[in-house]
Formats: structure tokens, sequence, C-alpha cells
């Protein structure tokens, strides 16, 4: 229960990065990315101030780290760049289905049953229609594009990431922080290289600090301390709701009514959660 409870934490979190990403759309995404994964490594510092071995791990595990927080946001922003974004971000949220897939293979000890399939693709069904259910019509989707495979990319990144942490020798929570500091150094790198310069407002700096703290923060923390603690299959079922609170707080913070698709979505996903999380 409790490493549902992590979670449910880093899912809630994560269900705002969509609402402030379109309040910080005009700021370009690598610069984004760099400044708010180093407002989120700021909380492993207390950790590390009191004890500097919580940053003293190997330097595979690191690059891990790397991999999993650099890499899927890298693929992710050129996805959104050279494919219709409401299609991308579902092919992206494939990750949480990978997980139960991919668990028997990555994880020694674990069986992948009839239950977990039928719930992994039960809540899949269900993301998809929370977030095709609520696009505009002018993101509709133009055809097969190349960036749908960055996208998938992605979604294999943090997938195989979360379960790869449980591979590694075990690691200090707070050892997250340096992740985002090195992921963050390396998105100011792009950032630098293949963006322009902008100049930042104070608001900007108010919303870039929440999504430091939050999604590209405290989340990271709340979702190791989760996998450190439960079952993968279980714990990447539960993801599904990620898609389907993004979506609704979008809709809220639009003014948009709450739509058949939406609810329908909610039905499935929960749906998917609770049969998930019976199957041992």
């Amino acid at each position: 229960m409790s490493a549902n409870l992590y979670a449910l934490g880093a899912i809630a979190l994560w269900a705002t990065l969509a609402s402030l990403g379109v309040a910080l759309k005009h700021v370009p995404p690598f610069l984004l990315t760099g400044i708010a994964l180093l407002v989120g490594s700021l909380l492993g510092l207390p950790f590390v101030l009191k004890d500097r071995r919580q940053w003293a791990i190997p330097a595979s595990t690191l690059m891990l780290g790397v991999y999993g927080l650099f890499g899927f946001h890298f693929l992710l922003f050129i996805a959104l760049r050279h494919a219709p974004a409401v299609e991308a971000n579902l092919v992206n949220y494939l990750w949480p289905l990978f997980m139960v897939v991919l668990a028997p293979l990555f994880l020694k000890g674990m069986q992948l049953r009839g239950v977990h399939v039928a719930a992994a693709l039960l809540g899949f069904a269900g993301a998809a229609i929370a977030i095709l259910g609520a696009r505009d019509a002018a993101d509709a989707g133009t055809g097969w594009s190349w960036g749908y495979l960055p996208a998938l990319a992605s979604a294999f990144i943090w997938a195989s990431y979360s379960l790869l942490t449980q591979r590694v020798a075990p690691f200090p929570t707070a050892a997250i922080g340096l992740f985002g500091l090195v992921s963050g150094l390396l998105s100011l790198g792009c950032h630098w290289l293949l963006e322009p310069a902008t100049v930042l407002s104070s608001r900007d700096g108010v919303l870039l600090a929440v999504m430091g703290l939050g999604p590209l923060g405290a989340a990271f923390f709340l979702w190791d301390k989760a996998l450190k603690l439960g079952d993968a299959r279980q714990i990447g079922i539960l993801s599904y709701l990620t898609p389907l609170c993004s979506t609704a707080l979008l809709m809220l913070v639009s003014g948009r009514a709450l739509s058949w698709s939406i609810a329908l979505a909610a039905v499935m996903i929960i749906g998917a959660a609770v049969l998930g999380t019976r199957g041992k």
C-alpha cells in the first residue's frame, strides 16, 4: 500500500506537467527542461549535505539515471516538434504498458499473468480515449510522421529505466538529485547548441520553480521510492491515471466541460488499476 501511495503522489505531480507546459510553451523546450531539472535536483541537497555518500554511486548507475531523465525528455520534445502533439503524447503513454509487459524480461522472479495483460490493455484503451477525446480539431492527426518514432523510443526509455533501477546495485533515493543535476546540465547544453537565447520573466521563473519542485523534481523521488517498495507491474498499471488526470486538469484550467470520453476513460482506467493491483 505504501508503494502505491508513493506512486500516486508521483502521478498527481506529473498530472500538472501538461498544464504548466502550456503556461510555459513560449520557453524553448530544452531550456525549460534544463532549468526545471536543476531546480528539482536541489531537493536532494539536504540529504547530501547530511551525508555525502548519498551521491557516491557507481558511474553505471549515474549513466542509467541520465539515460532515464535526459533521454526521455530529449526524445519526447523531439517527437512533439515533428509529429502532431496529441498523437505523439499518446504514443509516449505506452510506457506504463511497456512496464507491465517488460517486467518479466527485466526483473527476475516475475511472471506476466493474463490479468496483468488484460489490465494493461484496458488501461491503455482508457488513456487513448482520454487523450484523443480531448484533442482540438486543429490538432488532428495528418497521417504518419517520423516523429512518432522518438515518441515510442521515449516511452521505452522511461519504462526500461524504471525497471532497470531495480537491477543495479541499491542506491539511495537521494541520488535522484544527482541524476537531475547532470540531466539538467545536458539539457542546458542542448539549449545552447540548438535553441535561440531567451529572456525569462519573473512569472516564468515562478512557474519553472513550481515545475522543478513538482513534476520534474519531487515526482522522480516519489517514483523511485515506489519502485523500491512495490510491484513494477502494479505500479505501471496505476500510471494510466497520469493521462486521465493530466487531461482533466487541462480541461479545468481551460474551462472545457466534462465530455463522455473523459467519463468513459475514468471508468476504464480506474477499473484497470483495480484489476491490476489484484493480480499477485
